[in-house]
């Protein structure tokens, strides 16, 4: 055993123990645990690649299902993919096989509750469109909107009418807002990048993250055409979001990068009011949208587009200024969602430095990795950090795909 898989085997072995039993969830947050973000939805994912990778017993990963399924599962049209019955649902795709059969009725259930939800939220979005109102991030974000749902839909039914109409609405997100709205983007919502209001960001912004910008709503074109499922509008859309990325891309000696967001000033100066580039991560910086570029080239057809991506890609992640700006070893902005997106862009790449990268990121990752945190859940604690380290142990992508809840794979 080298000692790579020594070092990450005992990290998993201290990050298993400490997420080995759930605890209830709060009295006066009994929805939590259907969080796929901090709550048992997102924990059993890593109990459940442990048990289907790396031979552990089951039985962790049913305490944590059962656990997150306890009580009313929201189907609300507020649930999403990392809260209610879509969360549930996706942990639920990542069961392997053998032990599909102890919830195929819940996962049957749920499945229509989502459906039905799905057609819900397409017809509330396709009505705001259609009277010219400017979106939020809930309604097509990757945590809480379209996207996440859709994400979900393209691993359990992507043949299905609910998935056609996600992909449809997301083309006419892509196209600019009615006349009198000076030509903002479809996705540009009313509110700050904190949901909220703010003197800095008057009539909203343009946002440019993974987690709840427009690289989310590419991701997916892109997972879908690249998976031949396609609806009508989807290449010009795909083109639509590359054309808007290159528009606002900041060129340095070090890369390309992207501003996280963007306000109206930005917007009438056609400059982002970022003089430099932020964290890499997944959720905002340029590792998610690099994979997102990547991933389009890929569905495109256009190798140009692809290797430019992947340049700003090893030019960020080879960049001791931009890396020197990660300080946690989490999914969302830390060393796992960075050395996860990676390896599955170098999986995909035409340039060879890729593969040579993900060696260093992954050394990072379990050097800097605490085990026994506060957080324990997926998204910016420890179930987060240790799913990354099971890639990094056995050199192989996740059995369980369980990286498809960040659309990178």
């Amino acid at each position: 055993m080298t000692a790579q898989a020594v070092t990450a085997a005992v990290l998993l072995e201290q990050y298993t123990a400490q997420l080995a039993q759930p605890a209830p969830p709060p009295p006066d947050e009994p929805w939590a645990v259907q969080s796929l973000a901090d709550g048992a939805a997102g924990i059993s994912l890593l109990h459940i690649e442990m048990a289907s990778h790396h031979g552990g017993s089951w039985r962790p990963a049913h305490r944590w299902i059962t656990a997150a399924a306890a009580g009313h599962i929201s189907a609300a049209d507020t649930a999403g993919l990392f809260l209610g019955a879509p969360a549930l649902g996706f942990a639920l795709t990542t069961v392997p096989p053998s032990f599909q059969h102890l919830y195929e009725p819940a996962r049957r259930t749920l499945h229509r509750h989502i459906i039905d939800l799905t057609h819900r939220r397409v017809d509330a979005a396709l009505t705001r469109i259609r009277k010219g109102d400017l979106p939020t991030f809930a309604e097509y974000d990757l945590f809480h909107g379209l996207t996440g749902i859709g994400a979900y839909l393209l691993r359990t039914d992507p043949e299905g009418r609910a998935l056609e109409r996600v992909l449809k609405y997301l083309v006419a997100l892509t196209r600019p807002l009615a006349p009198d709205s000076r030509n903002l983007p479809g996705w540009w919502v009313r509110h700050d990048p904190a949901r909220g209001e703010s003197p800095h960001f008057p009539g909203g912004h343009g946002n440019f993250g993974a987690a709840h910008g427009i690289t989310g709503p590419l991701l997916l074109l892109a997972q879908a055409m690249r998976r031949d499922i396609t609806v009508s509008g989807h290449r010009e859309a795909i083109w639509s979001v590359c054309e808007h990325l290159d528009a606002w891309c900041q060129l340095r000696p070090s890369g390309p990068w992207w501003p996280e967001h963007i306000s109206r000033r930005d917007l009438d100066l056609g400059r982002p009011h970022h003089d430099a580039p932020t964290r890499p991560s997944w959720c905002y910086g340029v590792t998610g949208i690099a994979r997102a570029g990547q991933l389009a080239g890929i569905a495109l057809r256009a190798p140009d587009v692809q290797t430019y991506y992947e340049d700003a890609l090893y030019r960020a992640l080879t960049d001791p200024e931009q890396l020197a700006r990660i300080t946690d070893s989490g999914l969302c902005h830390g060393w796992a969602g960075i050395y996860q997106t990676a390896t599955r862009a170098a999986a995909d790449a035409l340039d060879p430095r890729l593969q040579i990268l993900t060696k260093g990121l992954g050394d990072n990752l379990a050097a800097n990795a605490r085990p026994g945190l506060p957080e324990p859940g997926l998204i910016t604690g420890d179930a987060g950090s240790a799913l990354a380290l099971t890639t990094y142990a056995s050199q192989q992508t996740p059995m369980t795909g369980w990286d498809a809840c960040l659309l990178i794979n």
